[in-house]
């Protein structure tokens, strides 16, 4: 049992992960509006199609609705479902990475088409939609969502030093894009 000083959870927002975990589908409705927009522009960012973020975004929750109960509170909500998201993204690459080779580039599909959440995108988030994949996702997992290099390496199945080195490109091409 975590001690009251360790609990990552306020009170309000597990109440919601209880009654949704008893099947109260309007308490996971709540917690779904508080964290959709973060779980989509992580889908999005990874993915860099709107389509294939809006799907992966869906996927995820009805994942999270399924998979509640493995939520134990021993870290923060948003981190267990960020996790359970980034692991939802690698897998959907993974499992469409033919076809994700012949999606349209970013250049094809404006920016502006990319969900009301995203119509105000910066513009290091329109370059790193442009990054080739391997470097999008480093960058993304590394400098957007925290997480190590180690734990990248082991979710993008390669080597510490190319997840570095992936880090350093995608680092070098957005300075080069941000500096023209």
């Amino acid at each position: 049992m975590i001690q009251a000083s360790q609990r990552f959870v306020t009170d309000e927002e597990q109440a919601l992960i209880d009654s949704a975990k008893a099947g109260d589908q309007h308490a996971f409705y709540q917690l779904y509006e508080r964290y959709h927009k973060k779980v989509y522009a992580l889908c999005w960012r990874m993915l860099a199609n709107k389509d294939s973020a809006e799907d992966v975004c869906q996927e995820v929750f009805v994942q999270v609705w399924q998979k509640l109960e493995n939520f134990h509170g021993n870290s923060k909500f948003s981190t267990w479902l960020h996790s359970v998201a980034t692991n939802i993204v690698l897998g959907h690459i993974r499992k469409n990475k033919t076809w994700l080779q012949k999606v349209f580039s970013i250049e094809e599909q404006p920016v502006e088409e990319a969900g009301q959440e995203m119509q105000e995108i910066s513009e290091l988030d329109k370059h790193i939609l442009q990054l080739p994949e391997r470097a999008r996702l480093v960058f993304v997992l590394f400098a957007v969502e925290g997480y190590r290099h180690e734990e990248i390496a082991t979710m993008l199945n390669m080597a510490v030093g190319s997840s570095k080195a992936q880090y350093h490109r995608a680092r070098t091409l957005l300075r080069d894009k941000l500096e023209a």
